[in-house]
């Protein structure tokens, strides 16, 4: 069966490009204001400087591998890593709501793991699919 590349489409690409963008500018913002944002979400300035680290090193990874994926795998990543991010915000307001203070925690914990499992996907399947590609460039 022939394969037809196609070149995805400069709203995708965008889109791409400004997800990795908010989570590195994201991050940043943990970093420099640590121990303000910790304070207000009832989380330790050290854990601040992590995920904030994290955010900047994934989204700049995200950024930079956006034409070596598919749109279409790269899309169903978004969604499900945004998905998540809602679901553990939404989570972490109602503990907040009922008083329990491990609301905060959560969602940056959710902002330190998340990310790299986003970013280990999409390197893996980045080596995946360059061995795809040569496979098929022997036929």
């Amino acid at each position: 069966m022939t394969q037809v590349a196609t070149r995805p489409s400069a709203f995708l690409l965008v889109g791409v490009i400004a997800d990795g963008a908010f989570k590195a500018v994201l991050g940043a913002a943990f970093i420099v204001g640590a121990a303000w944002i910790g304070e207000l979400l009832g989380v330790a300035a050290w854990l601040m400087v992590v995920a904030g680290a994290v955010l900047v090193i994934t989204g700049t990874i995200e950024m930079g591998y956006v034409r070596r994926r598919p749109m279409s795998t790269y899309l169903r990543l978004m969604i499900a890593y945004d998905g998540g991010w809602v679901l553990t915000a939404l989570a972490g307001v109602l503990l907040a709501w009922r008083g329990n203070g491990a609301g905060g925690e959560m969602w940056i914990g959710y902002q330190s793991i998340a990310p790299i499992a986003f970013t280990a996907l999409l390197l893996t399947g980045t080596r995946r699919a360059h061995a795809d590609l040569e496979d098929a460039d022997h036929f």
